[in-house]
């Protein structure tokens, strides 16, 4: 049998100390291999050395916590892939700052500039709804747009999928009003998730007969940032440039097919299960959803809807709609009109946003003008 170490040896083998090594067994970082039930002392496997030297390594990178620990349970390399991605994003956020650092002494200095004045401010305009189907006589959809935060969510039918769906969005919600630096985005936007799952549980627990589930795509905003979870068949989509590009991927049994090559886009469309999730937030824990980061421009319009819109207006409808010059409130009136219009055989939640260039003082190249906002 393998000799555990106390915490003190093995915070010396680790090169960490025992109060960081208590912070990340709080946080379910590392988690100590026994700890002793009167005392409550903690003990390591000499084969946890490996993790603990992982998440140093990490933390002097400076990534969080909550990101370190998703990072340490991945395959070597989805974590390879994923540390790359985060330097990544680290390299660019600096590369910004420094050009921001540099403007401003410039333009406190009244030196002039030959830099470029820092990127421009963004914000959105944006819309929400959800309406029934018409031949529904319930709705488990839920749509919600506010200035930080895009989401809808499709509760899977039954007696606790309108409370899934409304639990999932809820969760989001406080980060509307959060302060979270981009580089944290993912890893709270994880937590709220987890959080959701949570109180799904409780919601299927009171509700046996059905149990509770519900797809959830939403978006999160911190500057020229923004996140993006999504779980089960909702749906994001972005219009650039003329351009529709889908950023989510179903969690569906008949995606997985069109995966495998086994059906054809075509095929997929009309075939009988084509509703059949493989992944959603159930309560059951693990749910597995997707996160990603992406970097907003000024004129980009995102459409997040349920499968009641997608699976009855074709792309190139979702397409011309949204390149319309129309405010995000009429582009989402003519796309539910175009779904009623198709039959509507399923409820629809939809959210239409537009990324606008928020206005920014004027610098003029020799110095600063006097009475501007700063």
């Amino acid at each position: 049998m393998r000799q555990l170490l106390t915490i003190g040896a093995f915070a010396r083998a680790a090169r960490l100390s025992p109060k960081a090594l208590r912070h990340y067994d709080e946080l379910g970082v590392l988690q100590p291999a026994v700890v002793d039930g009167e005392s409550g002392y903690r003990y390591y496997d000499p084969a946890q050395l490996e993790r603990a030297r992982l998440i140093a390594w990490l933390r002097r990178l400076g990534m969080p916590l909550a990101r370190i620990r998703r990072v340490c349970d991945l395959p070597a390399a989805a974590a390879a892939a994923e540390i790359g991605g985060y330097w990544e994003q680290v390299q660019a956020e600096t590369a910004a700052r420094g050009r921001l650092a540099t403007f401003l002494v410039d333009y406190l200095t009244g030196s002039g500039s030959s830099v470029e004045a820092p990127e421009a401010l963004l914000g959105i305009r944006y819309a929400a709804r959800a309406e029934s189907g018409l031949v529904r006589t319930s709705n488990e959809d839920t749509a919600y747009a506010g200035p930080r935060l895009l989401a809808v969510a499709d509760g899977v039918r039954g007696p606790g999928g309108d409370r899934a769906s409304a639990a999932a969005v809820a969760a989001l919600r406080p980060l509307e009003t959060l302060a979270v630096p981009a580089g944290d985005l993912l890893g709270v936007l994880a937590d709220a998730v987890d959080a959701a799952d949570r109180t799904i549980a409780d919601i299927a627990a009171s509700t046996p007969e059905g149990g509770a589930a519900t797809t959830l795509t939403a978006l999160v905003w911190s500057g020229s940032r923004l996140a993006l979870v999504h779980i089960g068949d909702t749906r994001a989509y972005l219009v650039r440039g003329g351009e529709l590009f889908r950023i989510t991927h179903d969690h569906t049994y008949v995606q997985s097919l069109v995966d495998e090559g086994r059906l054809t886009v075509a095929e997929a469309a009309s075939h009988p299960q084509r509703a059949l999730l493989v992944r959603a937030l159930s309560g059951a824990g693990g749910a597995r959803p997707e996160l990603s980061l992406h970097a907003a421009a000024a004129g980009d319009r995102y459409l997040l809807c349920s499968d009641g819109l997608s699976t009855v207006v074709p792309d190139e409808a979702l397409r011309e709609a949204l390149s319309r010059p129309d405010g995000p409130q009429r582009v989402l009136d003519s796309l539910l009109a175009r779904a009623y219009a198709a039959g509507a055989p399923d409820n629809i939640a939809c959210v239409v946003a537009e990324v606008v260039a928020l206005e920014a003082p004027a610098v003029p190249a020799g110095g600063r003008e006097d009475g501007g906002r700063r």
